[in-house]
Parts: C-alpha cells; sequence; structure tokens
C-alpha cells in the first residue's frame, strides 16, 4: 500500500464517522436533551436568565424545537466535514479545513453528552477515542512537516482507550449493555449465559489489545486482531438487527453505528502501514550509511 493509498484510507475513515454521525443527528436522534433537560444543572439558568419557571421550560414547544433544531444544525456540520474530509488537498485553503476541526470538537463534544447520558462513566468517553481524535490525525498529516513517530503513537493510544474502554463494558466492570448481549444471542442463537461468558472473554481481549499493541514483537498480531475485531463488531449492528420482514428499515435504523465504527478497524490498519513503511525508511538510511562507510 503506497502512502496516497494510505492518505486515501484515513480521509474515507474519517468520512465514515462524520457521515455516519450525520446520518444519525439528520434522521434519529443525539442526546443534547441530556443537557437541556437537567433540571438540577439548568434551574439557575432558567429562572434567573430565561425568566421562566422550570415546569414551563421543560413542557415547552420552543424548547423542545430548539434542542431539535440544534441537533439537525449539528447534523449539517458533519455532512460538511464529511465532504471536506475527502476532498481536503494540500494546497487547498485553510477554509476548507475549519469544518473538520469543528466536527472534531463537535464528536469530542457528543461524548461528553454521552458520557453524561451514561451517568458519566469514564470509559463512556474513551471509548469514543478513535473517533473523535481521527479527524485531528487527519489534519495533523496535512502539515508541511509532521512526525511520523509521534502520529503512531497518538494512534495507538486512541486504539488503546478505545478497546480498554469497550472491554470495561464487555468485561462486566460497568453493567453489561442489554445491546451487547442480544447482539451476541441473535448472531449464534446462544443463550443469555453463553453471551455473557462470550462478552467476559471478548473484554479480556481487549484489555491484551490495549497493552500488547505497545510491545515491539506483539504489536503487529495484535493490530491485525484489532483490524479484525474492530470490523467485526462494527458489521455486527447491522448483522444483529437485521430482519428480513423489514430490510431497509432494519438497515436505515442501525447503518450510522455501522458507518462511525468501522473506524474502530480501520485505524489499525493505518498504523500497521505507518510502521511498515517506518521499518523500511530506517532500514533504508542504515543502508545508505553502510554503504557511505
Amino acid at each position: 500500500m503506497t502512502k496516497s493509498q494510505t492518505q486515501i484510507l484515513l480521509q474515507a475513515s474519517v468520512f465514515l464517522i462524520f457521515i455516519g454521525r450525520a446520518y444519525q443527528h439528520l434522521f434519529w436522534d443525539a442526546p443534547y436533551r441530556s443537557f437541556f433537560w437537567d433540571e438540577s444543572l439548568l434551574t439557575p439558568v432558567v429562572e434567573n436568565l430565561l425568566n421562566v419557571s422550570w415546569q414551563e421550560y421543560a413542557t415547552s414547544i420552543s424548547t423542545d424545537r430548539f434542542i431539535q433544531n440544534g441537533i439537525r444544525i449539528h447534523g449539517v456540520l458533519y455532512l460538511i466535514a464529511a465532504l471536506c474530509s475527502l476532498g481536503i488537498r494540500k494546497n487547498l485553503a485553510k477554509w476548507f479545513r475549519i469544518p473538520i476541526f469543528l466536527g472534531g470538537c463537535s464528536l469530542v463534544l457528543l461524548s461528553i453528552l454521552l458520557t453524561k447520558e451514561k451517568f458519566y462513566h469514564v470509559a463512556q468517553f474513551f471509548e469514543h477515542s478513535i473517533q473523535f481524535g481521527l479527524p485531528f490525525i487527519l489534519l495533523y498529516t496535512y502539515r508541511e512537516h509532521y512526525n511520523q513517530t509521534l502520529l503512531i503513537t497518538t494512534s495507538k493510544i486512541l486504539i488503546a482507550l478505545t478497546f480498554f474502554s469497550h472491554g470495561l463494558y464487555a468485561f462486566g466492570f460497568y453493567p453489561i449493555p442489554g445491546k451487547f448481549i442480544d447482539m451476541v444471542i441473535q448472531i449464534f442463537g446462544c443463550t443469555e449465559s453463553t453471551a455473557v461468558i462470550f462478552l467476559y472473554i471478548a473484554g479480556i481481549l481487549d484489555f491484551v489489545v490495549a497493552v500488547f499493541i505497545f510491545i515491539p514483537k506483539t504489536q503487529k498480531y495484535t493490530l491485525w486482531y484489532a483490524v479484525f475485531w474492530g470490523l467485526l463488531t462494527a458489521l455486527a449492528r447491522i448483522v444483529a438487527n437485521f430482519y428480513w420482514d423489514f430490510p431497509i428499515q432494519s438497515i436505515h435504523q442501525n447503518l450510522h453505528e455501522v458507518l462511525y465504527r468501522l473506524s474502530h478497524g480501520v485505524v489499525p490498519l493505518i498504523v500497521l502501514y505507518f510502521q511498515e513503511r517506518s521499518k523500511l525508511s530506517n532500514h533504508s538510511k542504515t543502508q545508505k550509511i553502510v554503504t557511505s562507510v
């Protein structure tokens, strides 16, 4: 795989993240109400600044419309960022990169809201590390000169955080999400107890990935496993929730989750390439030194 092909793969990954979130925000819902309907947090603001009671604010059609419009605006931002991530080039004006940056910042905000919605589980935030980190990595690769070692290390950290956080849920450190168990049962046709054991093992392997990708002798094999498992868990959203009775609706309801999770398998593949290229570069430099001597 050439450098240009890998750059295209990186752009495609960012595009999938943004287009998946755009799909979610434009057709479905996002957790902004967890903030705007937080009575304990916003009551002083609503009653003192807006001069209305909390009851009036919470039940107002205008409030709901405001939140819904905010969700749609973020959806449009993600859509623009998705298109820009495919079209970005080194010779383009800086403004072309602004939507990607703003989209990345919005993904960080979205991860915070998802964390709030899940009772402030720290793992819920870091489970999205690849998704909110990759747009900034893409922008970094378009700098005049970038440090490839820093790029590889940062990407590995994002992978480790994502897999480790996912593992905390599968392992049972946090309550295992019902949708995890349901997906395993739907795909394998097993019992609930077997699904829990499967997830327990998967969680342990997630922990292994988070550690072994930093060990030189095991990182290559670990990254290949991460490619396989990352793509598999993304596609599982469609497979587990597909019904022949209403196929289009099944895909429509779950496609956005597949799109933004595909990066969990693609990013380890990109790291594999960059590491291989780094080795070849170092080997070439060594040969030149030996030849000159």
